[in-house]
């Protein structure tokens, strides 16, 4: 794929059909993720779900949730490097970015709703009456439920340039300066929080993943993850639409989320040596096999595409965004349940119908993004071609 010669070039609508092999997956997973939901909310979530007392979250929150959330920071990401650090070069990668973050975000707290027993009463979280301003899991909602909130404002010129509504727009980017803020740093404040989850759980959770710097652990490795995304979605999208990639942009986003990803590990790294944990690393155990494929997985793209030459290369960009996104994914699974430990008498795996949920949110993802880079202006202009 060559280089983008028109990175500045305003964006346009990909077009083509809506109806191919990979929608209708998609609907399919969507009608299944329905079918299961309806019996979720008529018969509640012992008929379908393996939650128990001892295991109140299983994959809807780990992945739908946590996982999804952090894979959602692309947009807060390069947001970051175009209106805080002031690299306006990266802006064609804005709208792309904060698309794939407002579905990973809204149905993330979509996703909360499924998995609440009482769903009816999710408003008395939000009551003055019954907050509680000193819970770690009410300010992470909080921050969630404004960030989805800024995200849609952020994102609303796409829709406003489809519809003509330039007036509208022109007002709304007088503003848009506080809204930016608020978006860079709401998702900073609920990422570093779903790490504190685990400091407060204490002797739950396994040595290698409780530590007092689990806050600033999960936002960096949700900054880098974010790159990674990008990354991902970037290669992903040239190679289905056919597009010309963006490798101008790539090469040097990557760099950067190397930096993010080197400081990351020498947190990781330090900690376990400060706190004499690593040593649980080497006892034959379900959790140190994971740990090591979790450490391999954020190693891996040092390796992969450490030298420039490499970092030129739109296989090893995607192959080093997808096991940067394995390695956070896996992170937040070993620290959630597999190295969560409630004591005795209890154990959770996930059944078919959980997974058929999960899957199907994914769906909606994908289903929304297709449908809105075909219909509406995301992507740049002369990259963009119809396929049919």
């Amino acid at each position: 794929m060559a280089t983008n010669q028109h990175a500045h070039a305003a964006p346009a609508p990909v077009g083509g059909s809506l109806v191919n092999a990979l929608t209708l997956t998609c609907g399919v997973l969507i009608a299944l993720m329905l079918a299961v939901l309806a019996v979720r909310f008529m018969f509640g979530l012992g008929s379908v779900t393996a939650l128990n007392d001892g295991y109140p979250w299983g994959i809807w929150v780990v992945v739908d949730v946590v996982i999804g959330s952090a894979l959602a920071c692309g947009g807060f990401s390069v947001a970051m490097l175009v209106y805080i650090f002031n690299r306006g070069e990266y802006h064609p990668l804005v709208r792309p970015a904060l698309l794939a973050s407002l579905f990973g975000y809204t149905l993330a707290g979509v996703g909360v709703i499924f998995d609440l027993g009482r769903p009816w009463n999710v408003w008395n979280m939000f009551w003055p009456g019954s907050i509680n301003p000193y819970s770690v899991m009410f300010e992470v909602a909080v921050c969630i439920t404004l960030y989805i909130i800024v995200m849609w404002i952020e994102f609303s010129p796409t829709f406003l340039d489809q519809m003509g509504k330039h007036a509208i727009k022109k007002k709304l980017n007088k503003a848009m300066f506080l809204v930016i803020a608020l978006g860079t740093v709401l998702p900073m404040m609920h990422q570093a929080s779903l790490g504190t989850l685990l400091v407060v759980m204490g002797v739950q959770i396994h040595p290698l993943w409780q530590t007092p710097v689990q806050p600033a652990l999960y936002l960096l490795s949700a900054i880098s993850m974010g790159y990674a995304v990008v990354l991902f979605e970037s290669c992903l999208s040239s190679s289905a639409y056919r597009r010309q990639i963006e490798t101008h942009l790539l090469t040097p986003m990557a760099k950067i989320m190397l930096g993010v990803l080197a400081a990351f590990l020498v947190v990781r790294v330090g900690d376990l040596l400060v706190r004499g944990a690593l040593g649980h690393a080497f006892t034959p155990s379900i959790a140190a096999v994971s740990f090591w494929l979790e450490t391999a997985c954020f190693i891996a793209p040092l390796i992969l595409i450490g030298a420039e030459s490499n970092r030129r290369n739109p296989a090893k960009l995607f192959l080093a965004g997808v096991l940067l996104m394995s390695g956070g994914a896996l992170m937040r699974i070993n620290g959630f349940l597999i190295g969560y430990d409630t004591g005795p008498g209890f154990s959770y795996f996930p059944t078919l119908p959980e997974v058929l949920v999960t899957t199907g949110i994914f769906a909606v993802e994908v289903l929304g993004y297709i449908i809105i880079t075909r219909r509406f202006p995301v992507l740049p202009r002369e990259s963009a071609q119809v396929v049919r």
